[in-house]
């Protein structure tokens, strides 16, 4: 987590920086106890904020700021009275100089430039030797010269967030809640947001409170999305934050996130960016770090197949192993060909089984462009010298799932396919279908010698194939409908959550179940029929015809 005062929280008591507990939902003081709620971190952000603004109102009168539109992109630039600007940056046409611009469109926080224009050319120009065999890098080795320096626009999101998780396959949601760190939205229109968050991560120890001096010389992109798409941009950031651990927990890369992000603080910012556009070329360099950001030129095309067809293709290719199998122990072709025509079968009806819970899931094309980065590596300057060095991770505190039980809301750890569950289901699966076997033992008094494992064919039949399509259709469900629940305490501690009353009601329902299936008529008869034939099964095992 940061350190850096401007975007911390401070303990109204001492003024040490204040930590969020996600369990109580505040802001608490390691050191004297003090205790910030929600509203007092946005107020004390509105308070820094105000004081803020009434300093840029009383030093704008010494800089003579000026913007720039331009005509097709409508991309706005900010710059001294005396630079010239001929054309955007961003679509390549004429700008049009308009009057004063008003200091309220200005952030509050900035991170400097600590990479200079020779330097971010040569950053991309080692990248571009890195990858020398992309087409992108073969048409930036010339245009090297046309990347340009900005302060773009973001909003700067920190505090904490209420996630609502929902796994799409079996529609289950859950709730979560954590603190997002660091978070930076782009606020422009014009400029592509993949390139943007390939570049990231800025340093915030870097962050410093806005001056008039800071953007001396240099061009500042103006923000110029509503805010709604900036809310909507929010909510997507910090959902993608999120997501790489949400998919962990709830085992699923199909799950949607809707972030709340209204008790956190916000605040707008500049962030240093080199960037170039040229038509389909776009490239970006991290004004502060160096880490280069490359959009590709090409669209890449994503295919989903339906679930019928992901049956049909994994059934074909389990035959063909087992076909390929078969073929190394020899035998004739006609017989091989005839067994694997019915595990094709007995395959395609487990595999299609397996794949019937994805049913919504249609046939359809996406497209989208890959990001190609420099990855971890960054440069800092030292006694005035440009080093390398490795970028820190994204720092966001986990999310803390949390479930109503019993009528109060709990900390909760939750468990789908835990090996114990899958160990259970496994030996429930193999003791169903051995149990003529099993009740054959105890009848001849564990003679393996007169065992006739013929005299179970007929169960063997039914529940070879049943017991496969059990495991991969009812099996997940009993697995991810019903996953086990663990209660947090305060302390760390860990307690298997039970339904209060569930246990007896459930064993009421099933007496009562099996007692209507016995005595009343007429399912009773097909019952009884059933199990006599079942009885004469174990007998036969047990002692043969």
């Amino acid at each position: 987590m940061s350190t850096n005062k401007i975007i911390e929280i401070h303990c109204p008591d001492c003024g040490a920086p204040a930590t969020y507990d996600i369990r109580s939902g505040v802001f608490a003081c390691q050191y004297c106890g003090g205790k910030v709620t929600v509203d007092g971190a946005q107020e004390e952000k509105r308070g820094f904020r105000n004081l803020q603004q009434t300093r840029l109102r009383e030093s704008a009168a010494g800089y003579q700021l000026w913007r720039a539109s331009c005509s097709v992109c409508g991309a706005e630039v900010v710059f001294e009275e005396n630079e010239a600007l001929a054309n955007c940056a961003f679509c390549g046409h004429a700008l049009v100089r308009k009057g004063y611009l008003q200091k309220k469109n200005l952030p509050e926080i900035i991170i400097p430039f600590q990479i200079t224009d020779a330097e971010a050319r040569e950053c991309l120009t080692r990248w571009c030797e890195k990858n020398h065999g992309k087409r992108e890098a073969k048409l930036l080795k010339g245009k090297t010269g046309e990347l340009k320096g900005f302060y773009l626009p973001y909003e700067f999101v920190r505090g904490p967030v209420t996630c609502h998780v929902r796994r799409i396959s079996d529609g289950g949601v859950y709730t979560c809640r954590g603190f997002i760190d660091e978070v930076f939205v782009n606020c422009s229109e014009q400029l592509d947001n993949m390139v943007l968050d390939g570049m990231e991560p800025f340093d915030l120890d870097a962050l410093t409170e806005f001056d008039f001096a800071f953007v001396a010389g240099h061009q500042v992109k103006t923000d110029n999305i509503s805010g709604k798409e900036l809310e909507r941009r929010i909510r997507e950031e910090v959902s993608a934050a999120y997501t790489p651990t949400v998919r962990k927990v709830l085992e699923t890369k199909a799950v949607e996130i809707d972030a709340n992000v209204s008790a956190a603080y916000r605040m707008p910012a500049l962030l240093p960016v080199y960037y170039l556009s040229d038509g389909d070329l776009m490239a970006a360099v991290n004004g502060q770090t160096g880490k280069v950001s490359v959009r590709a030129i090409k669209e890449s095309y994503y295919y989903f197949l339906p679930w019928w067809l992901k049956a049909v293709f994994a059934a074909i290719i389990i035959s063909a192993v087992f076909f390929l199998g078969f073929s190394l122990l020899g035998g004739d072709i006609r017989e091989r060909m005839v067994i694997t025509a019915a595990l094709a079968f007995f395959t395609f009806i487990v595999t299609l089984t397996a794949y019937s819970d994805t049913k919504h899931l249609k046939f359809r094309i996406e497209h989208g462009r890959k990001v190609f980065t420099s990855g971890k590596e960054a440069f800092v300057r030292e006694n005035g010298i440009l080093t390398g060095t490795t970028l820190p991770e994204r720092n966001n505190t986990p999310p803390v799932f949390f479930e109503k039980l019993d009528g109060k809301i709990e900390e909760v750890v939750i468990r789908f396919s835990s090996p114990l569950r899958f160990a259970g289901m496994i030996l429930m699966s193999l003791l169903v279908l051995f149990l003529p076997v099993i009740i054959a033992l105890f009848l001849n008094g564990f003679n393996f010698s007169r065992l006739q494992p013929g005299g179970s064919a007929v169960w063997f039949c039914i529940f070879v194939p049943v017991i496969p399509i059990y495991l991969l259709k009812y099996g997940r469900i009993e697995l991810y409908d019903r996953p086990w629940i663990y209660i947090v305490s305060p302390d760390g501690k860990k307690t298997r959550y039970r339904k209060k009353g569930g246990v007896h009601s459930s064993w009421k329902d099933i007496v009562k179940t099996v007692l209507g299936t016995l005595f009343v008529p007429p399912l009773c008869f097909a019952v009884w029929f059933g199990i006599a034939c079942f009885c004469v099964m174990c007998y036969l095992t047990a002692f043969g015809w």
